[in-house]
């Protein structure tokens, strides 16, 4: 079977790991060039996009915000800050309205300290600290920096204590951590109920596909497949059409432009990656530009020769 190049939001279903889904796509597709773009803990569902062959080398130029839907029950806590883990405190939530809980919610909307939780994939001194968690060793975990783009109230019961977010951040961002503060913040406990994500590093929900209906590949289109060029649509485009260029480009070398027709035609910001295509529209790969020089200086190329 020929591989095809490029990125699938898979739908991730409950209990699935990360790593099952990319073990299930390599076996499908016959091949090894296969990764993910972020784990999901098994218990979280939701779009998990997958990279094939030459992607796999550009999921660190992806957007890396993310949106999720998630339910925390308020009144417990627990070792794992989700319900999956060991119940160790209880505690009665307050008395709320809607309009009440969203100030508080407003503790966790822009750029904020979160310490993530225990059982978490966080390295501490060259181990996971779910790891650690799981040997029964003490430690601590250090505050972070995330930002939350947005953070919007859409339920709340005060009769369960079970309110549901819908939550838009940068890569990093725990939303358990999320659910623990804001009990320790309402002077009660908190946990996560149910969680899953509906968009990351620019693919959506509603274009993501089950790994059981792309499990028969035998008379398929591949429409489900994303060309790697379209999931870079949120980086500026420099198109080469002069052979030599091309030429320069593939082994890898410093291309010159003429100045003054240089700046004019480009507009870009300099400081970030660049995709480089050629005028039939064929990804070539990832450059910088050096404005002052009107350079352009290879990052990541493909078909190099």
């Amino acid at each position: 079977m020929k591989i095809k190049d490029g990125f699938i939001a898979i739908n991730k279903e409950k209990g699935c790991t990360s790593h099952d889904c990319v073990k299930q796509i390599r076996k499908l597709f016959k091949t090894k060039k296969v990764g993910h773009t972020g784990t999901l803990d098994p218990q979280v569902t939701g779009t998990l996009p997958i990279a094939i062959g030459s992607a796999t080398k550009f999921i660190q130029y992806l957007p890396q915000d993310k949106t999720y839907i998630g339910q925390i029950q308020l009144g417990i806590r627990t070792k794992t800050d989700d319900m999956q883990g060991e119940i160790l405190n209880t505690k009665e939530w307050p008395i709320l309205s809607e309009k009440e809980l969203n100030k508080y919610l407003n503790n966790f909307r822009g750029i904020i300290q979160q310490i993530p939780p225990k059982v978490s994939s966080v390295h501490v001194n060259g181990e996971r600290a779910y790891k650690k968690s799981l040997k029964g060793e003490e430690f601590e975990l250090q505050p972070r920096e995330v930002k939350i783009e947005e953070l919007v109230l859409e339920k709340w019961d005060q009769v369960s204590g079970i309110l549901e977010i819908k939550v838009s951040c940068t890569s990093g961002t725990y939303i358990r951590s999320i659910a623990r503060d804001l009990g320790q913040i309402l002077d009660s406990e908190g946990c996560l109920l149910n969680l899953k994500r509906i968009s990351a590093c620019g693919f959506h929900e509603e274009n993501s596909v089950k790994i059981s209906e792309i499990s028969n590949l035998n008379d398929k289109n591949y429409s489900f497949i994303i060309p790697t060029i379209s999931a870079l649509d949120h980086i500026s485009t420099l198109v080469l059409t002069d052979q030599k260029e091309i030429n320069f480009w593939k082994t890898g070398r410093e291309i010159k432009f003429d100045k003054k027709n240089f700046i004019k035609s480009c507009s870009f910001d300099y400081k970030k990656p660049i995709k480089i295509i050629d005028n039939k529209e064929i990804l070539l790969g990832i450059g910088f530009v050096n404005e002052e020089e009107a350079t352009l200086h290879p990052k990541l190329v493909l078909n190099a020769k």
